[in-house]
């Protein structure tokens, strides 16, 4: 194997024709996860713009592509997935019936150790550094939305029932009442921003908008719109004004689930339910074959998705220092988020003196 590393600049236009061939054909052999438009070169590109250290590895067989991988470094060589934190899939794209020797790849980056969070499925080399793997709910469109919604009216009737009735309620008591699929104004944009850092700091979260970089990036995806690759922003509108909105990544078949938020003001119509239900219905109707809505236990997803992926979290590497040292400052964290996280007994309490502690800070 003949491997390059390069600056995002440096990236020929023959390579990301490549890159994008790969997870276009993903589907027809059987890799149907090297589709998600956080493996796009484009998502790696637009973070290359908002942060330092991003780097390329291009994998060449007989002088052709055949795999790309995507990556964050610092100087003392530490790798992280490309986007880690807010990125909801990650891994190595790949022609078909590629395979790869995990630490010869680190070697050849400059790196002792990569981290993922969300490791795609199917990334078997890296998978053997996994510490742990998580369900990633999905809402399957592929065979129309019809379809999809008789399946969760089987599945979640209750849910259904009383989601759609809150929606001919919301058109009885409010006027012009639409959907965008496809929302090019900025200022929608914003919108949807400050209701999410509103949410953020409500729920006692940190606020991912509060960092310059996150904020630049999500504009400037917003701004980025090709035949296999957009930002898209849906926003459902009441009385001429926003109610709720979401801004996600497309690609040619999959439509990732990224930042939704409504306005409080509605919260009894259940909005943000809503959103989903039409953006599934507009998702199919423009060939999308799955909405992936990312890991993270939720009661929404759990009540709208068709099935789960899983996506794993961990880390590989070679036997140096540096890594040592990251394993044993990364490890103790992850584990006792992941023990909350994964316990109801210790998330319930934990949620709940969060949410103070974000009433507090709200001033409310």
């Amino acid at each position: 194997m003949d491997i390059s590393v390069y600056r995002p600049g440096e990236l020929t236009s023959a390579d990301r024709s490549a890159w994008t061939a790969f997870q276009s054909k993903a589907h027809l052999h059987d890799t149907p996860e090297l589709a998600n438009p956080f493996l796009s070169p484009e998502f790696t590109l637009a973070v290359g713009r908002c942060r330092r250290g991003v780097r390329i590895a291009v994998i060449r067989e007989n002088g052709e592509p055949a795999a790309f991988f995507p990556f964050h470094t610092t100087a003392a060589g530490v790798g992280r997935a490309i986007g880690l934190g807010i990125s909801d899939c990650q891994g190595l794209v790949h022609r078909p019936g590629f395979t790869w020797d995990a630490r010869q790849l680190l070697r050849a980056c400059g790196l002792s150790v990569w981290e993922f969070d969300h490791l795609a499925q199917g990334q078997a080399p890296f998978e053997a550094g996994a510490s742990g793997a998580f369900p990633s709910p999905v809402i399957d469109v592929d065979r129309g939305y019809e379809a999809y919604l008789t399946q969760l009216r089987s599945q979640s009737p209750k849910f259904t029932r009383t989601t759609l009735a809150k929606e001919r309620k919301l058109g009885r008591d409010h006027a012009d009442v639409r959907y965008v699929h496809d929302e090019r104004d900025p200022e929608a944009l914003g919108t949807l921003m400050r209701w999410k850092s509103a949410q953020y700091r409500r729920t006692g979260r940190s606020d991912r908008f509060a960092q310059d970089w996150i904020a630049r990036l999500a504009q400037q995806l917003f701004h980025s719109r090709s035949e296999s690759f957009a930002g898209l922003l849906s926003v459902l509108y009441a009385d001429g004004r926003p109610i709720a909105a979401h801004f996600g990544l497309r690609s040619e078949r999959v439509l990732a689930c990224w930042f939704p938020a409504y306005d409080p003001a509605f919260s009894k119509y259940s909005p943000g339910l809503i959103l989903h239900l039409r953006m599934a219905e507009a998702a199919a109707a423009d060939g999308i074959a799955y909405l992936d809505l990312g890991r993270g236990q939720k009661e929404y997803k759990d009540s709208l998705k068709t099935r789960e992926l899983t996506v794993s979290e961990g880390w590989v590497a070679r036997r140096h220092p540096v890594a040592f040292g990251h394993r044993a400052r990364r490890a103790p964290v992850r584990a006792l988020r992941n023990a909350v996280l994964g316990r109801p007994e210790l998330f319930e309490p934990a949620d709940k003196m969060l949410k103070r502690m974000g009433k507090i800070r709200s001033g409310g």
